[in-house]
């Protein structure tokens, strides 16, 4: 059974660890043990039941009420499996919500009903990353509808906001979906609610069900080596197949080598096999002296790739930058410039003309690499089109090529 990775977005306290916890509980996946140790938990806090600590296993997490590292939360409904990555909603945390929801197939947009709460600048961040991210598919969950008193016209004001912020990120909103629920009370998650009959649409885990997974937009072969396995007899280059198929037989380039080499055998999950596809771990048997290290990259040789110096690229910055700026592309670090062409405010989606870029914005910018690297364009190859920026200071932004 495919599990579909769900990255759950948004601001915090708008009610993103109460989800999970209460579809965890009405799906089944929560144990007794685990929902009565909640309990015990909730009450010592002096509260009525919290769904949100059957998922904050940590105890510093609960003492504070949020959740700081992404986590994950696995459970079926009607022959689904769903994965929920839950990422942190403060601006502080960043990024682990990057690299949270670069692995979602779909985001689950939490965004609060409530008239104090609502539509927040991080929430917008959020979106644009996940836009900028590659995620296409969007279910917005428009929750603490029991706290507004399930009110429609409160559910389409936020509505309505919204989706005029998705347009002008060229999110499509035909792949936008919104809906009414009551993450703590359990309404319109597993099952339509009595309380919500305006609403005309699925339940939240119906919704999740017919969401589709975003296939790859470029099928050609990509190896990203990852070291060397040695046996008895046998030399063997390890590796994961990031797009593409690999076959037995089949002729391969190594960058940035050069080297050539034939594949006589091909080893997955530790059996021979002819072939392999996309996502699956490899160890590959060639003919010769192999001389590739952690992070080469290996394509078929009757392909033409070439390595760049200079990207088209989308920023978001973290922080200003400092010193010494470094891009890591797919573990190799390479020394590089920035170059802001245009600025991007990603809490209102509008390009402003100021040329240094603020944290938590975004610019589309050219690098300027020291070294020439394979780097493919985001929207075909999302392994091999994206970067991370780090300087003196450590990590400070992250990076798509455009062209």
């Amino acid at each position: 059974m495919e599990v579909k990775k769900i990255s759950l977005l948004g601001h915090k306290d708008h009610g993103k660890s109460t989800l999970i916890g209460s579809m965890l509980m009405q799906t089944g996946a929560a144990t007794k043990v685990r929902i009565e140790e909640a309990k015990r938990y909730s009450k010592k806090k002096g509260k009525d039941f919290e769904p949100a600590f059957i998922l904050d296993s940590l105890v510093e997490e609960r003492e504070q009420e949020m959740t700081y590292d992404t986590t994950r939360a696995q459970m079926k409904y009607k022959n689904h499996a769903f994965e929920f990555i839950d990422v942190p909603g403060h601006e502080e945390l960043i990024k682990n919500m990057i690299s949270g929801a670069s692995y979602g197939d779909v985001a689950l947009l939490m965004v609060s009903a409530l008239p104090d709460e609502g539509i927040k600048d991080q929430t917008k961040r959020h979106v644009f990353l996940a836009k900028m991210l590659g995620i296409e598919n969007l279910i917005v969950a428009v929750n603490k509808m029991d706290m507004v008193g399930y009110d429609k016209k409160r559910f389409t004001m936020i509505k309505e906001n919204l989706s005029e912020f998705l347009k002008r990120i060229n999110f499509n909103l035909d792949k936008v979906e919104f809906i009414p629920i009551s993450a703590y009370k359990g309404e319109n998650l597993t099952k339509k609610s009595n309380k919500i009959k305006w609403y005309a649409g699925k339940c939240l885990a119906d919704v999740l069900c017919n969401e589709t997974k975003e296939e790859p937009k470029d099928n050609k072969l990509r190896v990203l080596v990852q070291g060397m396995l040695e046996d008895k007899k046998n030399m063997y280059i390890t590796g994961k197949i990031i797009s593409g198929k690999l076959g037995v037989k089949d002729e391969i380039k190594a960058f940035p080598s050069g080297a050539v080499y034939e594949v006589d055998q091909i080893i997955v999950k530790n059996k021979k096999a002819k072939t392999a596809k996309s996502g699956e771990n490899i160890a590959i048997k060639v003919e010769g002296k192999i001389n590739e290290a952690k992070g080469s990259l290996m394509f078929p040789k009757s392909e033409k790739v070439i390595p760049v110096k200079e990207a088209k690229s989308l920023i978001f910055f973290v922080r200003k930058p400092g010193k010494d700026i470094t891009a890591n592309l797919y573990g190799n670090k390479v020394k590089c410039m920035i170059k802001i062409d245009k600025l991007v405010e990603t809490a209102s989606g509008r390009e402003v003309k100021r040329g240094i870029a603020k944290p938590l914005e975004a610019a589309h910018s050219t690098i300027r690499l020291e070294n020439p690297m394979i780097i493919e364009k985001y929207d075909k190859n999302r392994e091999l089109g994206r970067f991370t920026l780090s300087d003196e200071n450590g990590f400070f932004g992250i990076g798509i090529r455009e062209g």
